[in-house]
């Protein structure tokens, strides 16, 4: 399996991205796809844009106290997927992240719509099957099939519940979907509706010891924050509390994560691919030891 793809939109890196994929610990990779989304398009054009605005970044982090200089990390740019594919696009995603954990490195996905991220849950857990998936998102992502079609990103989260279980799932932050879905999730996970950072800090020592994947999806943040996703809801979290969850996920084992669903061309302002990027950095130092 390759290393190194040509990223589909743009030559760039992450900022401080290493050369050497053998001496990194972490690898990037992008999921340029958003082949079932419901509302908005464009967040296949994510990855790449979020690389691009990450270097007006600063590499100190001042909420965990560690500087990217700290750690090696490789961009391997996107994964090239299939135009339109959703069930191979994620196959693809989950032989390259399956490849990574073969490697040792941690892996850390772009997207790209939520659906991708089974591709890399699919990977986790196979390589750790104690695994712990931690969802930070504005929406349910439990139903079985959207308008018929089993491979959707409302559908994404329900796979990794009947995966591994749904007492591993933690649901953070979710304020939209049926009320099948909050009724199930209610029954079935972890479900922490509205909020982040208090109830995280509430089930911490439940997840020390497992092994952790995060699935972070943009729209979590309130629409203020960050315009630019497909499926925008109201009633969000601050980057404040964010950043505050950051802190909290790092004294877990987290073992992946990802960040999906930033539509570059909804904001023009760049607010949402800005603090996408910071996302990322935190993400970098808070779980790459």
């Amino acid at each position: 399996m390759t290393h190194s793809f040509d990223p589909a939109y743009s030559g760039n890196v992450f900022i401080r991205s290493s050369s050497d994929f053998y001496a990194s610990r972490a690898v990037i990779y992008g999921m340029p796809m958003d082949w079932t989304v419901s509302f908005r398009s464009g967040s296949r054009l994510g990855p790449a844009r979020i690389r691009e605005v990450s270097l007006g970044l600063e590499e100190y982090s001042p909420y965990l106290d560690r500087d990217l200089s700290d750690i090696e990390f490789f961009d391997a740019g996107d994964i090239p997927l299939p135009f339109g594919n959703p069930a191979k696009s994620v196959d693809k995603i989950y032989e390259y992240v399956k490849s990574l954990f073969s490697a040792g490195k941690f892996p850390l996905g772009l997207g790209g719509e939520h659906l991708a991220s089974w591709g890399s849950m699919r990977a986790a857990w196979e390589a750790y099957p104690d695994l712990r998936v931690v969802h930070i998102d504005a929406h349910t992502d439990l139903r079985d099939d959207y308008e018929g079609e089993p491979y959707s990103h409302a559908t994404v989260i329900k796979k990794a519940c009947d995966a591994i279980g749904g007492d591993r799932v933690y649901q953070f932050g979710i304020r939209s979907g049926t009320r099948d879905e909050f009724r199930w999730a209610r029954e079935n996970t972890h479900f922490f509706p509205f909020d982040l950072a208090v109830p995280l800090e509430g089930v911490l020592p439940s997840l020390h010891g497992h092994p952790v994947y995060v699935t972070w999806d943009i729209d979590v943040m309130d629409p203020a924050y960050a315009p630019g996703t497909g499926t925008a809801e109201h009633g969000g979290i601050t980057p404040r509390e964010a950043f505050e969850a950051f802190r909290m996920l790092s004294s877990l084992n987290v073992i992946g994560f990802d960040l999906v669903e930033v539509a570059p061309l909804i904001d023009p302002t760049e607010q949402t691919q800005i603090l996408a990027a910071k996302f990322v950095r935190e993400a970098l130092l808070a779980f790459v030891k």
